[in-house]
């Protein structure tokens, strides 16, 4: 297993980063590793029960739903972001019932990346990064999907994150790693804190390397 290294640079600057999906698989990671680094997180989720959570996490809580595009504008632009991270999906609690879930996840990535990119804009925060896919998906609304968000994240001047399968706990794959290209979901939350401060662009993030272009 590769270095599942945390820690911050002792010489980043500490960040004010907004974090879309904050209770996600991967969202839940990267508030806790955030605020351990020291910088102050906003945390969103569409669920009140789960505000507690993203205290808990180290996060300020944001209640909202990323298709309530005026409260999402609002909620960004109060917090004053220098970073936004979108890790928003919109997935099932297992692998089987992925395919009758594909709709809602391609919404998601084209219709909820819109918003937060206009609420991006709104607040004047020009850093964001998003997360894509490592692997090709079959023609359809799925590709569809991920190329219409890469797109737009990419013409916001923001960085794309071609992560591989997550595996590890609270994955599809807890227990065994799936076919390649995949990452361990804590590996994937520590190499995406050292993506921070990159421009912009695609950056690939898998088992095997860290790829960028």
């Amino acid at each position: 297993m590769n270095d599942r290294s945390t820690t911050a640079s002792p010489h980043a600057p500490v960040l004010r980063v907004f974090v879309a999906g904050a209770t996600g698989v991967i969202g839940s990671r990267l508030v806790t590793l955030l605020a351990g680094a020291g910088h102050t997180v906003a945390g969103m989720t569409r669920t009140a029960a789960k505000i507690d959570l993203v205290r808990e996490l180290g996060a300020e809580p944001v209640l909202c739903d990323v298709y309530d595009a005026d409260t999402l504008t609002t909620a960004v632009a109060a917090f004053r972001p220098d970073l936004i991270l979108h890790q928003l999906t919109d997935l099932p609690d297992t692998a089987e019932e992925l395919p009758e879930r594909r709709a809602d996840n391609a919404r998601i990535r084209i219709e909820g990346t819109r918003n937060l990119i206009a609420a991006a804009t709104a607040a004047g925060c020009t850093r964001l990064l998003a997360q894509s896919v490592a692997w090709e998906l079959p023609p359809g609304e799925g590709a569809d999907a991920v190329r219409t968000l890469e797109d737009a994240v990419l013409g916001h001047g923001g960085t794309v994150l071609r992560y591989g399968q997550f595996y590890g706990p609270g994955t599809f794959y807890p227990d065994a790693q799936p076919a390649g290209p995949r990452i361990h979901v804590d590996d994937a939350a520590g190499r995406t804190m050292t993506e921070l401060d990159r421009p912009g662009g695609i950056v690939t993030i898998t088992d095997d390397a860290v790829t960028s272009r």
